[in-house]
This record gives C-alpha cells, sequence and structure tokens, in this order.
C-alpha cells in the first residue's frame, strides 16, 4: 500500500503538550495503531473495621543468613504504586534504603494506582485548584526516583514470605529482600455493561466522594447502583450536589443497616427502583451519556431512565492474591495489620493503602499508611540489625523547562525529535520525511506509559 511521504494522524486534544518523531519511510513496513481505554478505579468501600492481632500471636519468619545464595538483598521491596507506595518508596529513599519498587498495572495497562484513571482530584491537600489523579502519581514517582527508588514497571508474580530472606519474583526478574511493603490496592466490582468503558469517568464512576462535586455531575440526575451501606452512603452523599437521585436495586429489598435504610427512605431526593437492574447507558446525539437502559426482574420490561451520570455501590476486591496462604487475610480478602500500625501477621511484612483499608480508602488515607508502612520498616531493619544504608549520589540540577523562544531560536529540521506548534508548523511546511504525532492527555494514564516507550525508540 502505497504512504505519502507526509501523512499526519492524530486526536488532537485540547490544551495538552504534544511531541513530534519523524520517523524515515524505510522504518515502516507496516501502519500501526494505537488504542487507549481507561482502567477502573476502585470504589470507596465502607464496611466494619477490619480485625487486628497481637503482636504476640505474629509469628515470625525463618532468618537465613542474609546473602547465603550469593545474590545482593535488598532493605526493601515495595509491590505496588499509587499514593501509598510511591509514598513508602519517597519515605523509605529519604531514609537511605534504596527502596526497590515493582510498581505493577492497573488493568488497562498503566502502572500509578486507581488514581490514574480520575479525572480531578481537588481534596488532596496542597493543592487549592485541583490536580488530575495520572499528574498526581507522576508527581509522587518523579520525587520518589529522585530520592533514589529504584523502579520497576513490572508485575510480581510470586513471593515467598516464610523464610527471610525474603523472595520476590517479576515477570523480568528476582530479588531477595529482608522486607516488603505490600501496597497492591483495590479493583472495584464493575457491572461489565456493553458501553461501560466507552463512558467510565464520562459518566460512570465507582466513587461518589471522588467525583461527585465534579462539573460533569453537580446539578444533574444521577443513578446509584446497589443495595448495601457502600450503595446507600453514596447516593445519600450525591443529594449534596445532584438534583435527584436514583438508586437501583436488584432485589426487593434493600441489604442496608436500618439506620442506612431510614436515611435513605426519609430523604425526598432519592427514589427507589426495586427489582431493577442496569443494562446499558443512553447517549445523546453529542455522545454524551443522557440516561440508563434498565429492567425489571421480576417482568423483563425495559425502559429508559433519565440520568446524566451513574455510580457503582457494588463493592470491591483487594488485590492480596500473592499473599494467600502466607500472610493473615480476613474473610474479604483483605490484609489485616496491627492496629495503628502497618504490621502483617508475618515479621517484616508490611501492608499499605486500600489492601487493608476497608473503611476509608482515599488518596490521602493511602499515603499516609505508606508513610507510616515505610517509617515501621527502618525501625524493623535498625532493630534486627539487618539495615544497610545507601547514601544518594547529590541530586543533578533540574533542566529549566524550554520557552517558545528557545525552541524556535534552537530549532535543526534535521533532528529527530522535536516539541511545540513552532515545530510542526516548520516540518508541515519543510520536512518530506514521514511525521509521526504524539497527543498525549493529563487524564490519559496510558499516553503516561507510551510516552516513555516512544522516548527510548525515538
Amino acid at each position: 500500500m502505497a504512504v505519502s511521504p507526509n501523512i499526519r494522524i492524530g486526536i488532537p486534544l485540547p490544551s495538552t503538550p504534544y511531541t513530534y518523531h519523524r520517523l524515515p519511510m524505510s522504518t515502516l513496513s507496516y501502519p500501526f495503531f494505537f488504542f487507549y481505554s481507561s482502567p477502573p478505579r476502585a470504589l470507596r468501600f465502607h464496611s466494619p473495621p477490619t480485625r487486628h492481632r497481637p503482636p504476640s500471636l505474629r509469628p515470625k519468619a525463618s532468618v537465613e543468613t542474609p546473602g547465603a545464595s550469593g545474590k545482593l538483598v535488598e532493605n526493601v521491596v515495595i509491590i505496588g504504586s499509587g499514593p501509598a507506595g510511591y509514598t513508602a518508596a519517597i519515605y523509605a529513599a529519604r531514609a537511605n534504603l534504596k527502596p526497590v519498587v515493582f510498581e505493577g498495572y492497573q488493568v488497562g495497562g498503566v502502572p500509578g494506582g486507581q488514581l490514574m484513571t480520575t479525572t480531578e482530584v481537588e481534596n488532596f491537600p496542597g493543592f487549592p485548584d485541583g490536580i488530575t489523579g495520572p499528574d498526581l502519581m507522576d508527581r509522587m514517582r518523579r520525587q520518589a526516583e529522585r530520592w533514589g527508588a529504584e523502579l520497576f514497571q513490572e508485575d510480581v508474580e510470586h513471593i515467598d514470605v516464610r523464610i527471610n530472606p525474603f523472595t520476590i519474583q517479576s515477570s523480568e526478574r528476582e530479588v531477595k529482600c529482608h522486607s516488603v511493603i505490600f501496597a497492591t490496592g483495590a479493583t472495584a466490582k464493575r457491572l461489565r455493561l456493553p458501553r461501560e468503558d466507552e463512558f467510565w469517568s464520562r459518566g460512570i464512576s465507582a466513587c461518589a466522594i471522588c467525583d461527585g462535586a465534579s462539573p460533569l455531575f453537580k446539578g444533574q440526575v444521577l443513578a446509584v447502583v446497589g443495595g448495601g451501606d457502600t450503595a446507600t452512603e453514596e447516593a445519600i452523599y450525591l443529594t449534596k450536589y445532584a438534583r435527584h437521585v436514583h438508586l437501583l436495586v436488584r432485589r426487593d429489598q434493600l441489604r442496608a443497616s436500618k439506620a442506612m435504610q431510614d436515611r435513605v427512605y426519609n430523604n425526598p431526593n432519592i427514589t427507589l427502583h426495586f427489582n431493577t437492574e442496569a443494562v446499558d447507558v443512553v447517549s445523546n446525539t453529542k455522545g454524551q451519556m443522557s440516561g440508563i437502559l434498565t429492567r425489571r426482574i421480576d417482568t423483563g420490561e425495559e425502559s429508559v431512565l433519565e440520568a446524566k451520570g451513574l455510580f457503582y455501590g457494588i463493592g470491591h476486591s483487594p488485590n492480596s492474591q500473592l499473599l494467600q496462604g502466607q500472610v493473615e487475610l480476613d474473610s474479604s480478602g483483605y490484609v489485616l495489620v496491627e492496629e495503628g500500625t502497618a504490621k502483617t501477621s508475618v515479621e517484616g511484612v508490611f501492608a499499605a493503602g486500600d489492601v487493608q483499608d476497608h473503611e476509608w480508602r482515599q488518596a490521602v488515607t493511602a499515603a499516609g499508611s505508606g508513610c507510616i508502612a515505610a517509617l515501621s520498616v527502618e525501625r524493623y531493619l535498625v532493630r534486627n540489625d539487618l539495615l544497610v544504608e545507601f547514601h544518594q549520589p547529590q541530586t543533578e540540577e533540574v533542566k529549566k523547562e524550554l520557552t517558545d523562544r528557545d525552541i524556535q531560536e534552537g530549532f535543526d529540521i534535521t533532528l529527530t525529535k522535536h516539541k511545540g506548534q513552532y515545530a510542526l508548523r516548520k516540518l508541515y511546511h519543510e520536512s518530506p520525511r514521514l511525521i509521526c504525532v504524539l497527543y498525549t492527555s493529563p487524564t490519559c494514564g496510558p499516553c503516561r506509559t507510551l510516552k516513555p516507550i516512544l522516548s527510548k525508540v525515538a
């Protein structure tokens, strides 16, 4: 298939940074496409407090001679990213522990945890005008890296914490360590509606506290799916911002506590729909969510309910599969920790963030628990005479961002990589070679994974 020497294909997003890569035609033997999809953000789920085990009942892992296998034994390995994992990495790195971080991947291929799918974070301290979830995670990640954390965008496939040093096996490498911080988070349960991915974060959400006050939902008619405490709490919370809230319940009664039921029944801004399930999302001619296709469980009758937003209140699952059979978990799969600490049932193994948090499930509480976990690791290593300090070299001075004038004065059409509108105009009119335009958005999690990969290729 013949290809014009100056093909420009892209989907521009407003007010987004973009980089241009000029590739010779000889390097392209076939057309390629990039598909972006947004992974789910876990639901803030409320349930009874976690059970805790007293220190006397926590078994100690057997201890081998450090380095007996001939491999370097790391001070600490952090499994997971997000606010908990990155905060733990920052504190551990500043304590000269040189933490090794396996960032892992959310469903959809993005490290950085649940906030990678959050359009706006308006309740994280220090950002009076709000910040996007991906931007917040990028700042945390760079801060951890600056202080010496070693980051790997890899999934951990197996761990063994029965014998110290512990063994961590990722998709690419095996690491021995004296301590582990487990910060793998939790994943929201989803309905798997036909158009769910299309409207995720554009009308469908799993966190009323995070998104309820956003301009997308404020003053609109909204719907919540679920019949337990989570769903009723979300419905009540949304009445602060929504014009009206519909609560869709599959059963013929609520499963929530009596107190929560009373609050729902007595709220004039909530309408209950029993024996009703959501079937799909309906959109208008502009591609915006305009309603929900519902179905009666008892009769099978389908109808469209007007709503600009749909919130899931159907629970979530902690990502604790790697620890099953090795560390104490509760009946729902959450890691059990000693009250007020990050200590698990095994000495040297710590948990932070949503993987051990039943109740609060906020970015700031996850970050706080990551801090606690890192400080606990340092004390554990010192107490057991296992600490090996790694003093960080002096940090290089941060490079200044180039201005438009700098770009114009330093423009060289023979270079491979360019940035900015001026460069695009010059290349468009003067370059005889194929121009590959990379558009990235602060709200696009996969963009942040693709961008460094393309940078290496170019």
